[in-house]
């Protein structure tokens, strides 16, 4: 204990630490299905991802994950335009206004009700503003520190860390180098060299139980917070700050930058956490989301500190600011009494005029998210990547897409963490007291199976590394899009696509194709956006069974007549659906424009004509007629956003491509016109939670 001088203070640490342990303790895959976890992968044409320590510490297998989407009928290559990113519509300010969407992962070691661990998912979402085609930082030293993206090569970003007694001007020289020259416009990001530089500088929490395992000590001769029980050698991963992703929740504010208005580059906001719901009221109390967070600052070039409680910074020289989290600052309201006038409209964030950290006077309209939602974890089996014992579906919850007042679209990124625990110990209250405590666990033990006196053992294998650890996945950078005035005072679906090119073994542990969801109630006044993204590029080494060209994605959306069955119905033989629907992206396109569309994929944007369809790329006058396994038609669609008629009808509907026994079954039933949502729906949208990804 004395080795470690920053231990949190006494008041708190033991509080922290029986949270702490709620999430680090062993854990297994986690894979992201919708939206499309990309489990470090890129564009790669192969089985195995590329590079796993491209932008964070999955812990997951090699062969998961999604490739980024494709605009067009060919992979993006070096040019990130052509990469497409999946484009929600925002929530709205009024309470009916949701947006939601479905998140849907699987995890393998079980979760829930499971009598042999303890497991917890945390899920929280990143933002910042999205700017323009321009802003992406090809040149632009500035931007390309801190703008959140894809990439277009699996290269890590470069890092030059820093030396034991580092002089302020030395620090200035290599952090300039690190933000202009060593972080790449081409590699992705989402965590900035900045956060990381603070992380790689912070003392490590010397509180925590670490087990029999041997943390080294950095190069600046001491334990750094970019070292944990599960990343003992201080590997790095992309940006990310191995001991925030390793506990949550986090002590220290996760800002990604020392000017959150540049960008409004927000913290890391709590979306869900799904565990034991006894927990729940401490898991609010403590989100960042609305509970500040304090760290040591220092002035000068470097203005952060090595210490991580009160007592040391002051010792260290430092001083002990407060920081509150954001996932928007309304920079045009100049006045108290304006923003109060904006939080009274706000039904579904907290804004409050308040000083973003406590050491400087000036006062901000902050917008902060609702608590997140808080509930027990999906039931799911013991080594089995798969659907969760409640249902039908793999394990899900469905959000609420976020709300920013200031109406700026932004680029975001999800993640999900996913911990599961032994029953060796009690997380609650065991702590650094307990450090190479045998009796509590051991490395790989010998135990004797017939009694004390009897020699003859077997080897346990027991990782302690492991007995402690988290796996996550994390979405692709998708953009959240504000909202459209038709868009007021409705709620708004998402109908998306899960799944990759091939049969179930090829994809595996990704998943083949289906709607998400796949069965669901559109209220009377409710909009549907059904949208999917898909890739060129990932053949799988030529292992992926399907129609139309080795390595792409498809989909489409048509009408049948009975899920059991296989033929679709023609547009013309379904205008009795499609004659009262309309389309609030496109609102000059026809019942036939729209179907024509969803049906293509766009490759015809409609029948003829009309605002936004230009003549080229109609029906009527394109000249190449799209291919019969849809290989010319683009890989992503943004898709309708759909004002259903008035008719109450249940039909169902088909991708015609993805059909065959290699994956069989892209369907799904769409109930529309209804007043009251059906039970099944209803279960589906108790935990709708108030914020987003």
């Amino acid at each position: 204990y004395n080795e470690y001088k920053s231990y949190l203070s006494v008041s708190m640490r033991y509080n922290t630490i029986t949270l702490l342990t709620l999430l680090c303790t062993v854990c297994a895959d986690v894979y992201l299905h919708n939206p499309r976890g990309s489990n470090n992968r890129l564009a790669e044409t192969a089985a195995n991802r590329a590079n796993n320590n491209r932008l964070f510490d999955s812990q997951n297998n090699n062969k998961g994950g999604y490739n980024t989407g494709d605009r067009l009928d060919k992979g993006a290559g070096d040019e990130p335009r052509r990469q497409y990113s999946m484009q929600y519509y925002a929530s709205g300010r009024k309470e009916e206004e949701n947006s939601e969407l479905v998140l849907e992962w699987t995890d393998q070691h079980g979760c829930g009700t499971s009598p042999v661990n303890r497991c917890n998912l945390v899920i929280q979402y990143m933002c910042m503003n999205n700017g323009t085609d321009d802003s992406y930082p090809r040149g632009n030293k500035e931007s390309r520190a801190y703008y959140m993206r894809d990439g277009v090569s699996t290269a890590s970003q470069v890092y030059a860390a820093p030396a034991k007694g580092e002089a302020a001007a030395d620090y200035a020289k290599r952090m300039k180098t690190n933000m202009e020259t060593n972080v790449k416009d081409v590699s992705g990001l989402h965590e900035t060299v900045w956060w990381y530089d603070q992380c790689r500088y912070r003392e490590a929490n010397g509180g925590l139980f670490r087990a029999d395992r041997k943390l080294k000590r950095d190069t600046l001769g001491y334990i750094t917070a970019s070292r944990t029980r599960q990343n003992e050698n201080g590997n790095r991963n992309g940006f990310e700050c191995p001991e925030e992703r390793d506990y949550f929740p986090y002590w220290a504010p996760t800002l990604q930058t020392d000017d959150p208005s540049k960008n409004k580059r927000t913290p890391w906001i709590d979306l869900a956490w799904l565990g034991d719901a006894t927990k729940c009221d401490y898991i609010k109390q403590s989100s960042f989301n609305q509970k500040s967070r304090f760290r040591c600052v220092f002035k000068g070039p470097r203005t952060y500190g090595k210490s991580i409680n009160e007592e040391d910074c002051k010792n260290e020289g430092g001083e002990w600011v407060e920081f509150h989290s954001f996932i928007d600052i309304l920079t045009d309201v100049t006045s108290e009494s304006d923003c109060n006038k904006k939080a009274k409209d706000d039904k579904r964030n907290m804004i409050r005029w308040l000083k973003l950290r406590n050491d400087t006077e000036e006062y901000s309209c902050v917008v902060q998210a609702p608590l997140p939602i808080c509930k027990e974890a999906p039931a799911t089996r013991i080594n089995h990547l798969g659907n969760s014992l409640s249902g039908d579906a793999a394990s899900q919850i469905t959000v609420n897409i976020p709300h920013f007042p200031s109406l700026e679209a932004k680029r975001c990124v999800v993640r999900i963490r996913y911990n599961i625990t032994t029953k060796d110990y009690n997380p609650h209250i065991t702590d650094f007291k307990f450090n190479n405590d045998l009796a509590i666990i051991e490395n790989d033990p010998e135990v004797r199976i017939i009694d004390k006196n009897t020699s003859v053992a077997f080897e346990l294998a027991l990782n302690t590394a492991q007995t402690g650890r988290t796996f996550q996945d994390r979405s692709h950078v998708f953009v959240v899009l504000p909202r459209l005035e038709s868009m007021d005072g409705k709620k708004l679906l998402n109908l998306n696509v899960r799944g990759k090119r091939g049969n179930i073994v090829q994809v595996y542990p990704a998943v083949e194709y289906d709607f998400v969801p796949s069965n669901l109630t559109v209220g009377q006044d409710d909009l549907l956006h059904v949208q999917w993204t898909g890739s060129n590029t990932h053949n799988n080494g030529g292992a992926n069974d399907g129609e139309g060209t080795q390595g792409t994605d498809r989909s489409n959306f048509l009408l049948m007549s009975d899920p059991g069955r296989n033929y679709p119905k023609p547009i013309d033989k379904s205008m009795d659906f499609w004659g009262d629907i309309k389309s609030l992206n496109h609102p000059n396109a026809s019942p036939k424009d729209i179907a024509i569309g969803l049906a293509t994929a766009g490759y015809y944007c409609g029948e003829a004509e009309y605002d936004t369809c230009t003549k080229e790329f109609t029906l009527k006058a394109r000249k190449e007629t799209i291919d019969n396994k849809m290989n010319n038609a683009p890989a992503s669609y943004f898709g309708h956003v759909l004002k259903m008629g008035s008719k109450k009808e249940t039909v169902h509907y088909v991708c015609t491509r993805n059909n065959n026994f290699s994956n069989r079954g892209q369907k799904g039933t769409l109930k529309s016109g209804t007043i009251i949502t059906s039970l099944t729906n209803l279960l589906f949208l108790i935990p709708v939670l108030s914020l987003f990804l």
